[in-house]
């Protein structure tokens, strides 16, 4: 008799109920069997008496089939999971089996069939129920949307216990791939009604599981610590409190194997292997412990190094004597790929695309030498069937095709095909890390070159608010189109406003003009800048320069690397000062501007001519990481216009790729402008001051802007010289401190970046160590705006302060009126006038052209002036010094880049700055 599974009603909002235990969760499956029944005993006579027969009972044939409990599954569909088919013969196995196999199908929780005895079988089922919602609990540290990504349960699907089963398990694996092995994933369900569930998975998370040791057994030549600064893992310390590789990952301890052995290799140990890693988790599940087996092995040096080539166009002597690596040095698996890869790249120039370069190692054991021998197979030489430009749904082909410095039909060369994906990389047009593909083409010497790009946005759209320690608050607003209607062509228009500075800008540049490798760019300007000095901490304006013009450019390549640019820009500098601050009866006034700024005053026009010559070999004009850009300009003004002087620049840049994502940086800059005109005076420089070079933030990290070279600094007196206690102001932010430029310049900066994981590395992070070194310096000594009389004992000997400061006296102002007529303050003794100012020397005139009345005998109008110490510092071309790090980072609300620096050497005047930061416009 087969035994009947009776199925348990679903109450509606039943209470929730534990999944996980194995008598619920597995499949409830019934094993039919026969009854036996054990013979009895037999008497020894009757045992040789022939047993008797048992019957054997007969097929039963199934008369009807019908299926009972189906809501959503057809009958027809139950049917079809079982063999079993009205008019066919049946046994309690083929009942039993049918009850397996539709248990089997994932579709039904419960299974029972009647009518056994009679042949009329009804098939009673109870469906699994619908799956409502997939619920998870207690999951904070992996959210729930990379779950969903993993697990199969989900709405409307049909709930099975086996599934419930898996998605346990990937759950737990995912958390098991964060390092969180002590994890637990309880899954619970919420019945409902219609034959429906809410299935909820409760998540108990546990801690991280760190690395609490690594040990290493064998190692004799090289330190445990040694060794575990190799390795990408780092055990869980204070040391290690912000890394991410303390957490267990078995990847990574694949990979870490994979450093010792390449650090060996790379050391002359040639035999050396792991033998074993094993990580054990400890009783608690929160740490584990890495234990390396390793066997070290002799160490190693290069034995007799020969190439030989079956190219018969190399000559292995001169191939082996030009290799980096010679007999006698240590081992270094290292040096062998570079070699290896400098052959190929060798053979690649020559025109052989698919050389096999293969390196032959001769161990001897006893000498301890490895012999290397370069066996470069025979290659057919390799020509250039095609080129091949697919992704480019914008750009023309033609924009990516004139990069390339091979054609269709040349003879293959790396050299050539390396050059032209850096020139299609530094167009910033495309991905990344572009590389130009190579494939075999339709004949053993035909090469196929393959450009898949993939394109990203040229077009820049920016509006911004922020606030710079440069500028103050910036607003900011324009549009770029690098690569506009697809042809390379650049576009571009800007608005800028800030505290100090404000423009307009239009520009447009032509690449290629006329499909010739002629470049043609002009810009359309007017900026409005003004200039500003420290009172204290506050900055106050000093003068305004408004330029309005253009310039044109124009540009043709020399040679792959050199370039000839030239251009020509026109414009109108309106130089003034707030007339309210800085002029007295509508004159600019020495003592309250400065003389340097009131001789700057004024509206002139410089018309200039320049030429550039370039040489660039940058892998990127964008982010370069190899390569070397080299820039000499010369420029003449006075082609027409106000202005006249001769002007020269070097700008230099060196980059290395050094290694593990570190990208060293060698920058050198300097300047030289040489007037043209005459004298205007004494103390006066024939340069400009709107024209001279300045220094200091941006450029110049760890000074404050225009905070390096010649300045002029006036210092107030406090006490009485008739009493001795004058003494100069000593606090900074009483000084008046203006920068007035210098005609020489020089600055060097060497930086190095530094690679940050992938999660940073997403985040535009690219954090930096630099060390600056620079000056600014040569310009006529500047007059001084007021002689004051220095006081003298009774001897006549000239006295000084107790700071040394020479003791100066007030300077006489004698008042005069319009016409510069002497004015007088009448005498108390007046009683109408008393205290008027006059030019009556004896008594009192109502006006200009009366006469004096009156017997007051009147003094003279005098308002001295106090006196102040000028001070010439910063023109000196002895080195300033800065080392600091920073940070540049894209985030979301615009470029920024924090900078760190500390000064170790400055001139006297110098001002300097520790942190200066830059966001909301570009840098």
């Amino acid at each position: 008799m087969v035994t009947a599974i009776k199925a348990t009603k679903i109450g509606a909002r039943a209470t929730a109920t534990t999944l996980l235990a194995s008598t619920m969760l597995s499949g409830m499956a019934v094993a039919q069997t026969a009854p036996q029944t054990a013979p009895a005993a037999t008497p020894p006579a009757a045992q040789a008496a022939p047993a008797p027969a048992v019957p054997v009972p007969a097929a039963r044939t199934i008369k009807s089939i019908r299926v009972q409990g189906s809501q959503r599954i057809e009958p027809e569909t139950v049917m079809s999971y079982t063999r079993l088919r009205v008019g066919d013969a049946y046994t309690n196995e083929t009942i039993d089996q049918a009850i397996k196999d539709l248990l089997a199908s994932d579709l039904l929780a419960d299974v029972t069939i009647e009518g056994v005895e009679t042949g009329d079988l009804v098939i009673r089922i109870r469906e699994n129920p619908v799956i409502n919602r997939v619920i998870y609990e207690g999951n904070k540290r992996l959210k729930e949307d990379k779950i969903k990504k993993e697990v199969k349960l989900a709405p409307r699907q049909i709930f099975t216990r086996t599934a419930v089963r898996a998605d346990v398990a990937r759950i737990v694996e995912l958390y098991r791939r964060q390092g969180r092995f002590a994890a637990v994933v309880e899954p619970k369900m919420v019945s409902l009604d219609q034959n429906r569930v809410d299935v909820i998975f409760e998540v108990h998370e546990g801690p991280k599981s760190k690395v609490r040791q690594i040990n290493i057994i064998g190692n004799e030549v090289f330190s445990d610590g040694k060794l575990r600064g190799e390795m990408a893992t780092k055990t869980a310390s204070l040391m290690h409190l912000m890394s991410s590789n303390t957490s267990y990952d078995q990847d990574r301890l694949a990979y870490d194997q994979q450093k010792l052995r390449q650090f060996y290799l790379t050391n002359g140990y040639a035999d050396f292997r792991v033998i074993s890693a094993v990580a054990e988790l400890t009783p608690d599940k929160k740490d584990f412990i890495i234990t390396y087996v390793v066997e070290e092995g002799p160490r190693y040096k290069f034995g007799p190094v020969t190439v030989d080539s079956a190219i018969r166009d190399f000559d292995d002597k001169k191939l082996a004597a030009a290799l980096s690596i010679k007999e006698g040095d240590w081992y270094n698996a290292k040096a062998v790929e570079d070699t290896v890869e400098q052959l190929s790249e060798t053979a690649g120039i020559a025109g052989y695309a698919f050389a096999d370069v293969r390196p032959d190692f001769q161990r001897d054991k006893e000498s301890l030498t490895m012999g290397m021998n370069f066996h470069i197979a025979e290659a057919n030489r390799t020509y250039i069937e095609r080129i091949d430009i697919t992704g480019n749904r914008q750009t023309q082909d033609k924009v990516i095709r004139r990069e390339f410095r091979v054609a269709e039909g040349d003879a293959f060369n790396t050299f050539l095909v390396k050059r032209s994906q850096d020139r299609i990389n530094s167009l910033g047009y495309f991905q990344d890390k572009f590389e130009i593909e190579r494939a075999e083409g339709s004949a053993p010497d035909r090469i196929v070159l393959k450009a898949n790009v993939e394109e990203r946005a040229n077009g820049e759209l920016t509006l911004s608010a922020g606030f710079s320690s440069l500028e103050q608050f910036i607003l900011q607003a324009s549009i770029r189109q690098r690569n506009f209607r697809g042809m390379g062509q650049t576009v571009s228009a800007s608005v800028d406003y800030s505290s100090y500075s404000k423009s307009v800008e239009l520009g447009f540049t032509e690449p290629y003009l006329f499909d010739k490798n002629i470049a043609l760019g002009g810009t359309l300007f007017r900026r409005d800048y003004n200039a500003f000095n420290y009172i204290g901490s506050d900055r106050s304006t000093t003068y305004s320069q408004v330029s309005t013009g253009f310039q044109v450019v124009a540009g043709v390549p020399l040679t792959e690397y050199w370039t000839l640019s030239g251009r020509y820009y026109l414009a109108q500098d309106d130089v003034t000062l707030d007339k309210t601050s800085f002029y007295t009866d509508g004159v600019c006034d020495p003592l309250k501007a400065g003389r340097y700024y009131c001789e700057a005053v004024g509206n002139r026009i410089t018309s200039l001519v320049g030429v550039t010559l370039t040489y660039d070999s940058l892998n990127s004009r964008l982010r370069p990481s190899r390569g070397q850009r080299l820039s000499l300009s010369g420029d003449f003004a006075g082609v027409g216009g106000d202005v006249r002087y001769l002007r020269a620049r070097f700008d230099g840049d060196k980059y290395w790729n050094v290694g593990s994502g570190f990208i060293a940086s060698l920058s050198v800059e300097g300047g030289y402008i040489h007037s043209l005109e005459k004298s205007r005076g004494a103390g006066i420089d024939p340069v400009r001051i709107t024209d001279r070079f300045y220094l200091g933030e941006p450029q110049f990290r760890g000074f404050d802007i225009r905070g390096v070279g010649p300045r002029v600094q006036r210092i107030n007196y406090t006490g009485d010289p008739t009493a001795g206690t004058q003494l100069l102001v000593t606090d900074r932010d009483q000084i008046i401190d203006d920068a007035i430029g210098g005609k020489a310049y020089y600055l060097t900066k060497a930086e190095l970046e530094i690679p940050l994981g992938a999660g940073a590395a997403e985040m535009g992070l690219r954090p930096s160590i630099f060390v600056m070194a620079g000056s600014l310096f040569n310009i006529t000594r500047p007059g001084k705006t007021i002689e004051f009389a220095q006081a003298t004992d009774a001897s006549g000997k000239l006295l000084f302060n107790q700071d040394g400061s020479p003791t100066l006296l007030p300077k006489d102002n004698f008042l005069k009126d319009g016409s510069g007529n002497q004015l007088y303050i009448v005498s108390a003794s007046d009683a109408t006038y008393s205290g008027f100012y006059t030019t009556c020397k004896v008594g009192y005139a109502a006006s200009a052209t009366a006469p004096c009345v009156g017997t007051s005998i009147n003094a003279i109008a005098n308002s001295p002036i106090t006196p102040f110490y000028e001070r010439y510092v910063g023109d000196s071309p002895s080195p300033r010094l800065s080392i600091g790090f920073g940070v540049n980072w894209n985030s979301p609300f615009g470029p920024l880049r924090i900078d760190v620096a500390k000064t170790l050497l400055h001139a006297k005047g110098d001002d300097t700055k520790l942190v200066t930061f830059n966001v909301g416009t570009q840098f």
